[in-house]
């Protein structure tokens, strides 16, 4: 292939951007401009639910929309079917799947003669909402990705690790990133007027409503805590009125002083991290968390659960709890509150790394680097 002609990429595995909440939707919603900026030919291709119709092109990336079920169930793979069958007939140069259960597909993209890279961002049979289908689903996804794709990319060492006590294969460590906030936006302080918050005196979690982010975890600690004057905020969709969300806010109801503030974007998300006095994450499943990434971003002092992901950040002590430990995370959040110096440390620690580790620019960069020995056949293979 002429050096001159652009590398085309299509993209296949999350439901769209910009705007779509999801880790992997986050991910390339940062990524993919970044390649157009460098040469690429970018073609994502979204599910008809979540996707403007009216939208084609964004920074560069050119959307094609296809039909999917609005359904947790069904929505990927069939996606996944369609998706690679478009791909076969539109013969990019490099197929990129995003996430193991849309991997499913990828010895049938290599049937089809497609240069194919998976994205493995964490074991999604893990989570607590799939059943024992769709466990196995997943796990056949994460075979069929790991085993039969030209290159891997995984998101941490945790990660890396797995593929290669479980499938034999090495891939490649490119880690989420994180774009550092400017100077704050206009409308950032309505959203703190609208839920009657004060700056640096409410707790923050800003995730997916689902089982595995354990919200009932953190809003039992907050109640213990008894933090004098605090507030807990919960950002996250509840428009999919499904027992999980409505156990939420039946518990967040009984607790008070907990606001549920549903999904929020722009200058609206950026002033509640921008002035949240703590961030915690109490998941049981996650695969290198970008809210999380995003939060100490912002310069704000962290506390998370001790599952693998959030130890490979290695943050100082008193930012971890056991996992599922409500008392000890009412710890926590009691000597984080009472302590200013405290908070300040962790902060700026967490924000120098944040600066050092996690820059878009540089995923971007290796990525690219990889799609070019994909594309050449030098990828490694073992």
């Amino acid at each position: 292939m002429s050096e001159t002609k652009p590398i085309q990429v299509m993209v296949l595995g999350l439901r769209g951007f910009p705007d779509v909440q999801g880790g992997v939707e986050t991910h390339c919603q940062a990524l993919y401009p970044l390649l157009v900026e460098r040469g690429f030919k970018v073609d994502v291709l979204t599910r008809a639910p979540y996707a403007d119709p009216q939208l084609k092109t964004w920074q560069g990336v050119r959307f094609h929309r296809l039909w999917s079920p609005r359904s947790s169930g069904l929505e990927a793979m069939l996606h996944s079917l369609l998706g690679v069958c478009y791909a076969a007939l539109r013969r990019p140069d490099v197929l990129h799947i995003h996430a193991i259960g849309p991997a499913i597909v990828t010895p049938l993209a290599r049937l089809f003669g497609l240069k194919t890279v998976v994205t493995h961002h964490g074991p999604d049979y893990d989570r607590e909402k799939w059943g024992r289908f769709a466990r196995f689903i997943l796990k056949a996804g994460e075979f069929g990705g790991m085993r039969f794709s030209n290159a891997r990319i995984v998101i941490s060492e945790v990660i890396r690790t797995l593929v290669r006590q479980k499938h034999g294969k090495e891939s490649t460590l490119i880690p989420n990133g994180v774009r550092m906030p400017g100077a704050a936006q206009d409308g950032e302080a309505q959203v703190l007027d609208e839920l009657d918050l004060t700056a640096g005196r409410y707790v923050l979690l800003v995730s997916r409503m689902v089982p595995e982010k354990r919200h009932a975890d953190l809003i039992r600690a907050f109640a213990g805590a008894e933090l004098e004057g605090w507030k807990l905020v919960l950002v996250g969709d509840v428009s999919a009125a499904d027992n999980y969300v409505t156990e939420v806010s039946a518990l967040a109801g009984q607790t008070g002083n907990v606001v549920i503030a549903g999904f929020r974007r722009g200058a609206q998300l950026a002033g509640l991290l921008r002035n949240a006095g703590i961030f915690v994450l109490p998941s049981s499943h996650e695969g290198l968390p970008i809210a999380l990434l995003e939060a100490m971003s912002y310069g704000l002092p962290v506390i998370a659960s001790d599952i693998p992901a959030h130890l490979e950040l290695q943050l100082a002590e008193p930012c971890y709890f056991p996992l599922g430990d409500v008392d000890a995370l009412s710890a926590r959040l009691q000597a984080m509150a009472a302590d200013a110096v405290l908070r300040e440390q962790v902060a700026e620690a967490g924000k120098a790394m944040v600066r050092e580790k996690y820059d878009w620019a540089d995923v971007a960069d290796k990525t690219a680097a990889l799609y070019r020995q994909v594309v050449a056949g030098t990828a490694p293979q073992a």
